[in-house]
């Protein structure tokens, strides 16, 4: 559709503008035109544009035509925030909610969903499914989330060519070519990419008491001069003659990590009217260590009438807890915060907590949130300002710098739409943060959109069965991953032809200039690939030469014993050594050897040219310190006196009598024979022979390139398919197709990442007769991954019964010899069950108060905050479901699953599923 076109209000447009009640910017405008005319869209926008009102407009179709709409989102406390906002526009009747924790009027015509129930009722072939025209997948950027990326592609592959999908992303930098694998893989599909932020967005560094602009008002793109200058003379000033180390170490001291208190920088915030803010803290430690030094100060936000609303919401959400839970949690200390106007927000929190946080900051009772980076995942709490402490963070497995995508995904929280005419990003400096990096991050506003997908277990089996295997195949072509593999093999594809079409013109020059001196092309060909064949088992045997001599070298070195003299006649320090400690490793052994000259070292295979032979013995007092000046001399007089002489001669490599090699010795009888052989005035066959070898080479290793890079899917799908054929979850048919076996429906029905380990278990039956605590024990160390730095004792010292014990010992059996299967095929290993919170849920399932199962876990080395208490919990819930969905539901394990499901879901587990 042209720009024209999409101008046009329809009369759905029309309609949806007037109960909404205010203009549609150009882009809103344009994407929901297209999605009017019966287009997909893909709209990518920064935070805070409005990109959700596309998606709105969707939701207003579907009703307006009687079908039904699925809005998804990536994580459940969206999902939750959203199924309110349109049950309150459309009615709780016309609006559900499904996010595996909890279902709320499912068979609406709008039903608000985690995407991973989307992928599920896909697999699944649900009913529910009939009937849908349209499918909103908010925050589709997480498409490049490397855990979870791929269901958002295995959504937009698996959904019916019919149902319209409604693309929602931060702005990302190759928009358009994700907007090419939508149209390839949906058909036409509309990309809107709209850079423009509603309300602009102003970057700053803030230096000790001082806040600067980042980029100079007179040329916008550099950093403001001023700022440079007070930074240097920050460092420099008072400190003549300090280093540098001491001056870091000082301006920490001066502001407790980041430069400044954190009721100092409220206050600055507050006196420059930049209230309310979001400081974004990569660590829960340390939100709460920002919380907690406000408490201490004398820090109060509120009025008291807003303290008494304040205390109305708080109680609203208190209203299920009961008052034991409420003094463990911390509820007084926690609402002292509150009271004052601040509050923390991160994943270690309760729910209710987080869910009243939210509230009040919306309501504007909240004027300061200290938070992690899951705040900025699209939860709706706009602030006129953002605050970075760090510009690093810890990503699970390191600490990494923030990307330019993560800087603007963050930031982008600063500037309400309709409230404030402008943001504010604040940076506070530390002597760490340099400002031209701080402006490349503010500068550069978009990022590249990757795909992660891959293939694994539940979804090969889940594809096989719906497609077959040429279907499944046929599939992750179309992936986003194999478009973008596509595309970035282009050069070398370019490459490919080059040369090719280079051989073809040597081939042709060669030709004619073999005819010319009278030869046969293919004689001459034969001749110089005799030649080659030649070259390359000479280099072959000089390599196998070469080998064994190594590996002499290296038996023979770990062979030595202490009090042996060896002659040294490499290196630095020729002469005799005498071994003093034997080689520690097998794989390139070096012994410990002290030389005539006093150096006491290692030497390894590199210092030999033949093997070490023992040449004498001495006898090393118990008395002697190699690590003294006067041990090392000692040792030193003992080997000069010993009468050992060095061999005298140079260290030559041993004469080496060449090994047969017939093939060799009759390639070169062959040569010698040829007619070509002793011809003259053929340089310039030569030359161009060599030029036609050097291009078959090049287009060998280009070929390996690209099928190696073009088939990566593939072949970790071949992998994959191997170890379940092998495990009998597939079989070959009598039509020779692979399809699934009676035992693989089980698996279909597992989402976990340890998803075949499960299988397995349950196909083991070492589950079968657990008691319910015992069960949710076992099957929470399939979820659950402790916190780096912290112990978990074993199996063996874990309290509770024998059964549990026992069957977690099975467990890790079964785990160990699926693993070996997995490494025969080639797939990456499926993870160790984790032990870590068996005790606790086991203690929480059967009927323990929150305090001893937080003890329990503590116990364990697992200092649990009540957050991820209940995060795990409900984990533990949702793979407990599907293992009872995946049996007979009167087999003992499906009834012991239901019963341990009632057990953990209750108290903080059950109130407010978010």
């Amino acid at each position: 559709m042209t720009i024209d076109e999409l101008s046009v209000s329809g009369p759905e447009l029309t309609a949806f503008s007037t109960r909404i009640g205010f203009t549609l910017d150009p882009f809103q405008q344009q994407a929901c035109a297209a999605l009017e005319a019966e287009h997909g869209v893909l709209v990518c926008a920064p935070t805070g544009a409005g990109k959700t009102i596309v998606g709105e407009f969707a939701v207003h179709l579907a009703l307006a035509h009687g079908t039904k709409c699925f809005y998804t989102t990536p994580i459940k406390a969206l999902s939750n925030q959203k199924f309110h906002d349109l049950a309150e526009v459309h009615g709780s009747e016309n609006v559900g909610l499904l996010t595996g924790d909890n279902a709320i009027n499912s068979s609406a015509p709008v039903v608000v969903m985690t995407t991973e129930v989307l992928r599920n009722m896909l697999y699944a072939d649900s009913s529910a499914l009939a009937g849908l025209s349209h499918v909103v997948m908010d925050e589709v950027h997480f498409l490049a989330d490397r855990f979870r990326g791929a269901v958002w592609e295995e959504v937009i592959l698996g959904l019916d060519p019919s149902v319209r999908v409604v693309s929602l992303s931060a702005t990302v930098s190759n928009a358009e070519e994700f907007g090419d694998w939508i149209t390839a893989v949906r058909g036409d599909t509309t990309v809107i990419v709209d850079e423009h932020r509603p309300v602009p967005l102003h970057q700053h560094m803030l230096v000790g008491n001082r806040t600067f602009g980042l980029f100079d008002r007179r040329h916008p793109t550099q950093v403001n001069p001023e700022l440079t200058r007070f930074i240097k003379n920050r460092l420099l000033s008072n400190d003549a003659v300090g280093n540098y180390r001491d001056r870091v170490a000082r301006e920490r001291r001066r502001g407790g990590g980041t430069g400044v208190s954190r009721p100092r920088l409220i206050k600055m915030l507050d006196e420059n009217g930049l209230l309310p803010a979001i400081t974004f803290i990569f660590s829960r430690k340390g939100c709460d260590g920002a919380l907690a030094q406000c408490l201490r100060s004398d820090l109060n936000l509120l009025e008291p009438d807003q303290v008494a609303a304040v205390d109305t919401i708080v109680d609203r959400h208190l209203v299920a807890m009961s008052p034991g839970d409420a003094d463990i949690l911390g509820v007084e200390e926690w609402r002292a915060g509150l009271r004052r106007g601040f509050a923390a927000h991160h994943a270690g929190l309760l729910p209710m907590f987080r869910q009243a946080v939210e509230e009040l900051f919306v309501e504007g009772l909240v004027k300061v949130v200290f938070a992690t980076e899951t705040l900025a995942l699209g939860i709706n709490m706009p602030a006129r300002s953002v605050v970075l402490e760090r510009l690093v963070k810890y990503n699970g497995e390191a600490h990494v710098d923030l990307t330019p995508g993560e800087y603007t995904q963050l930031t982008g929280r600063a500037g309400r739409r309709g409230i404030d005419v402008e943001g504010h990003a604040v940076v506070v400096w530390t002597p760490e943060v340099v400002p031209d990096r701080v402006a490349g991050l503010a500068g550069a506003r978009t990022f590249p959109l990757r795909s992660s997908f891959t293939p694994e277990y539940n979804m090969a089996m889940n594809l096989i069965d719906r497609l077959g295997v040429q279907g499944s195949r046929d599939l992750l072509r179309r992936s986003f991953a194999q478009f973008q593999t596509d595309r970035s093999v282009v050069g070398q594809a370019r490459q490919l032809d080059r040369a090719r079409m280079s051989l073809r013109k040597v081939d042709a020059e060669l030709d004619h200039s073999a005819q010319r001196k009278g030869l046969e092309p293919e004689a001459f060909l034969e001749y110089m690939s005799l030649r080659e064949d030649i070259k390359r088992q000479e280099r072959a045997a000089k390599f196998m030469r070469r080998m064994e001599s190594t590996e002499a070298v290296s038996d023979d070195l770990l062979a030595l014993k202490p009090g042996n003299v060896i002659g040294l006649n490499t290196g630095r320090h020729r002469g005799l050594a005498v071994v003093l400690e034997r080689a520690e490793m097998d794989i390139d052994p070096k012994p410990l050897v002290l030389c005539e000259d006093g150096w006491v070292g290692r030497v390894g295979v590199r210092d030999f040219v033949n093997p070490p032979e023992v040449i004498g013995h001495v006898r090393i007092p118990k008395s002697a310190n190699r690590r003294s000046a006067r041990g090392r001399q000692e040792l030193v007089s003992i080997l000069r006196n010993s009468g050992i002489d060095r061999p005298r001669g140079r260290n030559t490599k041993r004469k080496q009598e060449s090994p047969s090699n017939a093939r060799l010795i009759e390639l070169r009888n062959k040569l010698r024979k040829h007619p070509v052989h002793r011809l003259s005035g053929i340089d310039d066959l030569h030359r161009l022979a060599e030029r036609r070898s050097r291009l078959l080479r090049d287009i060998n290793s280009l070929e390996q390139a690209v099928d190696t890079r073009t088939a990566a899917l593939e072949t970790q799908f071949d992998a994959i398919t191997g170890v379940l054929t092998e495990l009998s979850y597939l079989e070959i048919d009598d039509d020779g197709e692979l399809v699934v076996t009676p035992t693989g429906t089980v698996l279909r029905r597992i989402y976990s990442e340890s998803d075949l380990l499960v299988a397995e278990c349950i196909r083991a039956g070492i589950w079968d007769h657990l008691s319910p605590p015992d069960l949710a024990a076992v099957v929470s160390s399939m979820v659950y991954e402790s916190r780096r730095d912290s112990y978990t004792g074993g199996i063996d010292s874990m309290p509770g019964n024998k059964a549990l014990r026992d069957a977690l010992t099975e467990t890790v059996h079964v785990w160990e010899s699926t693993n070996d299967i997995q490494t025969r095929h080639g797939v990456v290993q499926t993870r160790e069950p984790d032990t870590g919170f068996c005790v606790a849920i086991g203690a929480w399932a059967s009927g323990r108060s929150l305090r001893e199962a937080l003890l329990a876990a503590s116990e364990r080395g697992q200092m649990l905050s009540p957050g991820d208490f209940v995060r795990w919990n409900r984990q533990v819930i949702d793979l407990l479901e599907q293992i009872r969905g995946s049996v007979d539901p009167d087999a003992s394990l499906a009834i012991a699953a239901r019963k341990a499901i009632k057990g953990v879901r209750r108290g903080v587990v059950a109130s407010e599923l978010d």
